[in-house]
């Protein structure tokens, strides 16, 4: 190699170090490093969706309403978020890219860090509710065999554990979700037909109980679409590494390995999940069956009903709260912070918040920030599909001086659009989510067509060859070569095999 080759690679390796858009895991997944079965999302979404939160839901539904029309509605709301849901997962099937990374499209290079680290503060957040909560489980088993009374130092025992299963990679959180997801099931139907005998002792029938508080169904029914907003917007995390057929132009053929987690796992067990908090509440007039259980269990019955509490909390963790904060850290502090440092990041951002205290004022905490989340949520759905046709300059995503530069680094349609939308939805009660959605939906569409569009040559808005902005569904994976710090597009079949990625 000659001088003047070594010194212009050296030059470009340089240049790679310090690009503060770079690092590995936040780099595109290509179809052959994707170890996630349809099954395996499907355990994942189980282990998702069992947190106590959801009881309550259950519970407020029955405090005014019978109990199969609570079901049917928190069913059908989940149907609906579950829709949209799959919607925003093709960002990580076509191109493998993770929500961070992708809101440098409509935010900017810069822009992308006000929402996204907005979503990842509120996962470490949610990751220190949960992590209370198995603490406190945890505590209790350890009291119950030892006498040992001590939930903080439980605390710090259960989230070292989490954030060393979450920096492991994605595996480890999938081998965490086929365990956990199956014994949930087992352990939630034993919970069921425990508040069932407790509620027919008492002399009442839980399907056929009516409160008599006001409850409205399309009140009830908007709490539980905004219940999953979080997820519904930073999805693409997770799917970038669900497998997926190379090649399918077809919409459902590429998304396959999607629809079963999400359009049964999700609504079946968060409606099943509500379906026990109902009960709990009918039985014994207390939401949260782990309490009502708790006083009346000992011996086994006891170990098994707080074991429950520990696997809901740990593998809602994983997936759903330390995997989107890290990436969301790692995307404003790369090169320099890694995915490992980054969850364990998020554990202590978690912790500050003082999770105990908010548990005091949960669906303050929801309403709050749900607001603002439903019209990233918009946001993501006009510039993905109406702006791009699903077309994405993938490489300038990672360039300082693309496309994706805008105003300084800053798309001004996009933190216009959500900060008005997000405003106009946290002043629109019960209605927030369909109001910041569909109001960050429709300012950004405006905003980018008559604003921005005009300014900011995007390539593949203008582009005559649209597949070459395509990856999985043209047969090609988005690829970064560290040498030339150039991106690529491979073909599925020149890509070497590879068993998936441990990182992130």
């Amino acid at each position: 190699m000659s001088s003047d080759t070594t010194s212009a690679v050296n030059t470009r390796l340089e240049k790679a170090a310090v690009n503060h858009l770079l690092e590995e895991s936040i780099l595109p997944v290509n179809i052959r490093q994707r170890p996630i079965s349809a099954l395996g999302f499907v355990w994942i979404w189980i282990g998702i969706a069992v947190i106590i939160a959801t009881f309550q839901l259950g519970a407020s539904g029955v405090a005014g309403l019978p109990l199969p029309q609570v079901v049917a509605i928190i069913l059908a709301a989940n149907l609906v978020l579950a829709v949209l849901m799959t919607l925003t997962a093709d960002i990580g099937t076509e191109h493998g890219l993770s929500f961070a990374v992708y809101l440098r499209a409509p935010f900017g290079i810069y822009g992308t860090h006000l929402p996204s680290l907005f979503r990842g503060v509120i996962a470490a957040i949610w990751f220190g509710i949960q992590t209370y909560l198995g603490a406190l489980a945890l505590n209790g088993i350890v009291e119950y065999l030892t006498g040992f009374d001590s939930w903080p130092v439980w605390y710090a025992v259960f989230a070292v554990v989490q954030i060393g299963n979450t920096a492991l990679g994605i595996r480890a959180v999938e081998v965490l979700a086929s365990i956990a997801a199956p014994a949930i099931i087992a352990i939630s139907t034993w919970m069921y037909f425990t508040l069932d005998v407790l509620a027919e002792t008492n002399g009442v029938n839980i399907w056929t109980f009516v409160g008599q508080e006001d409850i409205q169904p399309l009140t009830l029914f908007l709490a539980n679409v905004a219940f999953w907003s979080t997820l519904a917007i930073d999805i693409p995390n997770i799917t970038r590494f669900v497998k997926t057929e190379s090649g399918a132009r077809s919409f459902v053929r590429r998304n396959k390995n999607i629809f079963a987690a999400q359009l049964l796992a999700l609504p079946l067990t968060q409606t099943w999940i509500a379906v026990i908090g109902a009960a709990s509440f009918i039985a014994a007039g207390d939401w949260n069956p782990v309490t009502v259980i708790q006083g009346q269990s000992e011996g086994f019955s006891l170990v098994v009903l707080l074991a429950l509490v520990l696997l809901a909390q740990w593998s809602t963790n994983n997936a759903a709260n330390l995997i989107p904060a890290a990436l969301t850290f790692v995307n404003a502090g790369a090169p320099h912070i890694k995915y490992s440092v980054a969850v364990a990041i998020a554990g202590i951002v978690g912790t500050l918040a003082m999770p105990w205290a908010i548990l005091d004022n949960l669906f303050a905490f929801l309403f709050s920030y749900g607001a603002f989340l439903s019209a990233i949520g918009g946001i993501m759905i006009a510039d993905y599909y109406l702006i791009r046709g699903r077309r994405l300059n993938v490489p300038d995503l990672y360039r300082v001086d693309g496309q994706f530069r805008y105003s300084q680094g800053f798309n001004l349609a996009g933190i216009v659009a959500w900060l008005a939308a997000g405003g106009l939805a946290f002043f629109s009660g019960s209605w927030a989510f369909v109001v910041g959605f569909v109001a960050g939906m429709v300012l950004y569409y405006v905003l980018m067509k008559l604003w921005v569009l005009p300014r900011y040559r995007q390539e593949e808005v203008v582009t005559l060859n649209g597949d070459n902005y395509l990856a999985t569904s043209v047969g090609y994976s988005w690829s970064y070569d560290g040498a030339t710090d150039e991106f690529h597009r491979v073909p599925t079949s020149n890509l070497a095999q590879d068993a998936g990625r441990e990182d992130l």
